[in-house]
């Protein structure tokens, strides 16, 4: 202060300006995961964050190297544990185009529904969250109880909820019952209102948009630079999408929008997700509406169990099942990529097989480990409130992050 003019005098050039760090994470329940970001902050503004991954690494790729290919499939489940019966098709659908197997249209479309209710499942706990992270709790509480629902049909096919280690090399174990027919329609018939109410409590709310609006924003060059995929992405303006641009499992069958957004913010990745669960929901009733006739699974014999009927009651029969669960069946050599639509975009299997009973290599590309190197670069200038909702919105899930 000088005390004649009774001004406040600035400090010199040389003193340099004191900044605090902040640990966000590993283990804060605002992170959504087991990672850990260290922030510079300027009082409540971010200058610079340096992520720090693996707190949950646990090999998956080289277990998965260790096991014979019908044996990865619980490996799968925890990835993107949100939305896991992708995981677990995606792998399926790997080991096909491998192996050259001819599957059923009616597998095609059956597999079409579980990965859609899968993606819907993985939207309501990212766009709920998102909405808690602003302080939204009621659509939180109301919408989150329709992935229980979801999960009902998952129960009702394979017995598990949450991994699902759902489906088969080659289609499904059985034909579905009536019980699950009837706990899909239920869904269907219940939850568009569910998600038209959800809509109106977030969509046009003014404190809602107010903190979500410009929050987090990307570029869509900035967001290829990162190899971005999946809704992220898409919020950007980049309308790519594995399920148009690389079809499997006949989904060129179907006829659907890809919703995109125009500044990549928080809003905008909000609004994507919640115009494909629109979107899901119109490809799961054309699927019902147009499910072709024929068996649930390949006729691949070397990769699908015998009937336990036969097991019991037959040598051969007998044989097969061992060789199948032990994983002695041959596998042609090959190198192959197959991808397909997860949650949070493109999840990639990069296969490598010498003729073994086990993978020679395998890589999963997780969408999360490619996304999440933006995060630091996303938040640099924020406050650190916005940080915690842009996370949210990026639906960084640490099981497919780690892997």
């Amino acid at each position: 202060m000088n005390k004649e003019t009774n001004t406040i005098v600035p400090p010199p050039d040389s003193i340099e300006k004191e900044y605090s760090t902040l640990n966000l994470g590993p283990t804060h329940p605002a992170t959504h995961g087991i990672f850990q970001n260290v922030l510079k902050m300027d009082g409540e503004i971010i200058r610079d964050a340096v992520p720090t991954l693996g707190y949950i690494h646990r090999a998956f790729e080289k277990l998965a190297e260790r096991r014979p290919y019908a044996q990865i499939t619980p490996i799968t489940d925890r990835l993107n544990y949100c939305s896991s019966p992708i995981n677990n098709i995606g792998w399926h659908t790997a080991v096909e185009k491998l192996i050259k197997a001819e599957i059923p249209k009616r597998v095609d479309y059956l597999r079409v529904i579980i990965m859609e209710l899968s993606r819907i499942a993985d939207h309501i706990i990212c766009n709920t969250i998102i909405g808690q992270d602003t302080g939204a709790t009621t659509g939180f509480l109301y919408l989150f109880q329709w992935r229980e629902h979801i999960y009902d049909i998952f129960e009702s096919i394979c017995g598990a909820r949450l991994t699902t280690n759902i489906c088969r090399i080659g289609g499904f174990d059985k034909e579905w019952d009536k019980k699950t027919w009837e706990h899909i329609d239920n869904f269907l018939n219940g939850f568009p209102k569910a998600l038209t109410e959800f809509a109106s409590l977030l969509e046009r709310n003014r404190i809602f948009m107010d903190r979500t609006i410009n929050c987090g924003p990307i570029s869509a060059e900035m967001a290829l630079s990162y190899s971005f995929t999946g809704p992220n992405l898409r919020a950007a303006g980049v309308d790519y999408d594995v399920r148009v641009a690389k079809p499997y499992s006949s989904y060129q069958d179907f006829d659907f929008i890809i919703p995109v957004g125009t500044q990549g913010d928080t809003y905008d990745r909000f609004m994507v997700r919640q115009q494909e669960m629109w979107e899901s929901l119109s490809i799961i009733k054309q699927a019902i509406k147009n499910l072709p006739e024929g068996p649930p699974h390949a006729d691949i014999p070397d990769f699908f169990l015998p009937p336990k009927e036969e097991v019991y009651n037959n040598m051969e029969a007998l044989i097969y099942h061992f060789k199948i669960v032990m994983g002695e069946t041959d596998i042609p050599k090959g190198e192959i990529y197959h991808c397909v639509e997860g949650g949070n975009g493109e999840l990639g299997f990069y296969l490598i097989s010498d003729g073994g009973r086990t993978p020679f290599r395998l890589h999963f590309r997780r969408p999360c480990f490619i996304y999440y190197q933006a995060y630091p670069e996303m938040i640099k200038g924020a406050m650190l409130s916005d940080a915690i909702i842009t996370m949210s919105s990026m639906n960084v899930i640490a099981g497919e992050l780690d892997a």
